[in-house]
């Protein structure tokens, strides 16, 4: 939920870890706040965004080749300068950003102040570095063991980096389910939430693992043991990424660019996985786990907001066409609930970040049960990625604005794929119906552009309905969980209230809502169930109510009915989520720039959810 920077080494610390921040910012932006040590140690902290915080120490010394910076997403205390990170200890040596919650910290606090220690904020962060501080005096210990000692103590989850002014030439991050990395550089070390602080200066990257403490020194390099005090050997990777895809390259906003970028990232999640003229579809993470799918009893999809939605169209996919029992969860409802769960069930995490807490836990307590675990996630090295048995990349590369886009149609992608080939080993789909499917999604990132030229006259559908206070998005079959995405990006961004409902539910209970002020967006590209989709376009008319209508290029009977219409190409029923979910991306996208919303930071959201 927050970003955490750190730099040791011999540039000076203050203008990277500004820059590290302002790349984190997707991960919170209610405060923000830095740390440098050099004679001393210097904090500022700032309410508001990373702008914000650079300005305020724009006339200030901020001399130092050692520091840490934190971006805040608030979970225990408001926002404000008093509760954004870094936080200190009572005797100002320790400075700490933290992220994740400490769950005991109301027992350790009340330990603390009998132990006459004082506390200034409300946050549950202040409390750790407290902690920290006790055991380091009354030991003398040197700052890695404290922090080690302190961790043991400690319930939840967390990554931190802390500095000592005593001690200004070691740089300490550790990791409890909430991600951190260790960049590599020249002469020079770095800490992120994620590598893209620094991935301009490193590629080369060390992902800790839980209940791993990285103790960094220029005279010792990197070190790095667990919360047992065992020496842990560094596995350093070498990322794939380039800096420009962290970049805005001339569009207005990352969510823009994003949208616009989906043509390359679903022929990403496609490339070498895939042939028409092979008639193959090839999933190398599933191929070593075919006969577990083959033997599968049922799938569980578990997943956590637009993933899910995802994981929805996943569901229709496979039981469709590899006739597999699925059953898609909310990760947080699913690990509370006390599932059946056995060696014969896989349980497939979908995660943009590979970070989500919830779907974390729910991975753990099916491994517990013995299910094999396969995971779809977009980061590299990511937590899930790194826990499950097996699973696929979806390639699409960073994704900065908090809304997700290309995301979702990747692990659409990837689902679809997945079901192909499940199908073409179980031989539950005929081979003329397998080539067809192939040969029409090796089509989709073409079509998809075709998609994005109808940008102009969705921006104009936007200026039309953006003052309407309400708004329900219908859709049938495969393009159900279209209407339940597309109603939430129109929330996630314009903070327009929406709904997305299975078109034949509209008569139990939302028909109610319309009239002359509730647009209602229906997605109607599902021939098999054209007819009633055609009724109820009819029964919101009878109400008044506001009609656009997403279609396959040259439709007219809806078309005739509507108050607009957006048209996309036509294809494979199976197929039609990642036409159609393009349109509703952009309508929600434009709305919200028309109403002046922060289209990539939405306020009270943040991009990934590490913490319950």
């Amino acid at each position: 939920m927050c970003g955490i920077v750190g730099y040791i080494g011999h540039r000076q610390a203050d203008a990277l870890i500004i820059k590290g921040l302002e790349r984190l910012e997707y991960r919170g932006y209610d405060s923000a706040g830095i740390a440098i040590l050099s004679d001393s140690l210097s904090i500022w902290k700032k309410k508001g965004k990373v702008a914000a915080l650079r300005e305020e120490i724009a006339n200030n010394n901020t001399t130092g080749m050692v520091g840490i910076g934190h971006t805040r997403w608030a979970t225990h205390g408001e926002p404000n300068d008093v509760n954004a990170h870094p936080h200190t200890g009572g005797n100002g040596r320790l400075a700490l950003v933290h992220n994740g919650i400490i769950e005991n910290y109301a027992v350790l606090k009340n330990a603390l102040i009998a132990e006459g220690h004082r506390f200034e904020s409300e946050t549950d962060t202040e409390v750790l570095v407290h902690l920290i501080e006790e055991i380091q005096d009354e030991g003398d210990l040197a700052l890695e063991e404290a922090v080690r000692l302190a961790l043991m103590r400690v319930e939840g989850a967390y990554a931190i980096a802390v500095v000592d002014s005593r001690n200004p030439s070691v740089l300490v991050g550790a990791r409890k389910a909430s991600p951190l990395v260790v960049g590599i550089g020249e002469g020079e070390y770095f800490i992120g939430s994620d590598a893209s602080p620094f991935l301009d200066s490193t590629r080369r990257v060390v992902y800790l693992d839980d209940n791993q403490i990285a103790t960094i020194t220029l005279e010792k390099g990197l070190e790095i043991k667990n919360t047992e005090n065992e020496s842990q050997p560094p596995f350093i990777q070498e990322l794939d990424m380039q800096i420009e895809a962290l970049e805005k390259n001339g569009y207005e906003h990352f969510m823009l660019k994003e949208i616009y970028e989906q043509p390359t990232t679903i022929f990403d999640a496609m490339r070498g996985r895939i042939s028409s003229k092979e008639n193959r579809v090839t999933l190398r993470g599933l191929e070593e786990y075919a006969n577990r799918f083959v033997r599968a009893n049922r799938i569980i999809i578990v997943a956590c907001g637009t993933s899910y939605h995802s994981g929805l169209i996943g569901e229709y996919l496979i039981e469709d066409l590899a006739r597999i029992p699925v059953e898609v969860e909310y990760a947080s409802e699913f690990r509370y609930r006390n599932p059946i769960l056995n060696e014969r069930d896989i349980v497939i995490a979908l995660s943009q970040s590979g970070e989500t807490a919830d779907t974390l836990a729910a991975l753990e307590l099916a491994k517990q049960k013995g299910a094999m675990i396969y995971g779809i996630v977009n980061s590299v090295g990511s937590s899930i990625a790194r826990l499950t048995d097996a699973g696929s990349y979806i390639h699409a590369g960073p994704e900065i604005g908090v809304a997700s886009t290309k995301a979702f149609t990747g692990q659409v992608t990837v689902l679809t794929l997945l079901a192909l080939s499940m199908a073409q080993k179980l031989s539950t789909v005929s081979n003329t119906t397998f080539q067809t499917l192939v040969t029409e999604l090796e089509s989709i990132p073409e079509k998809v552009k075709e998609c994005l030229k109808a940008d102009e006259h969705i921006r104009y559908i936007a200026k039309e309905i953006k003052h309407h206070h309400n708004a329900l998005y219908l859709g049938r079959g495969y393009n159900f969980p279209v209407a339940l995405e597309g109603a939430l990006k129109l929330k996630e961004i314009s903070y327009i209230h929406a709904e997305g409902y299975p078109a034949a539910e509209m008569k139990h209970g939302p028909i109610a809502l319309i009239d002359e002020t509730m647009p209602v967006i229906v997605t109607a590209t599902n021939q098999s169930a054209y007819e009633k989709i055609i009724s109820n376009v009819q029964e919101v008319l009878a109400r008044k109510g506001v009609v656009i209508a997403v279609v396959p290029k040259g439709e007219t009977a809806i078309s005739s009915m509507a108050h607009h219409v957006i048209e996309i190409p036509a294809t494979e029923e199976q197929l039609s989520p990642l036409l159609s979910v393009i349109p509703l991306q952009l309508l929600s996208y434009h709305i919200a720039v028309e109403l002046g919303r922060n289209v990539d930071q939405p306020r009270n959201l943040a991009k990934s959810v590490t913490v319950e």
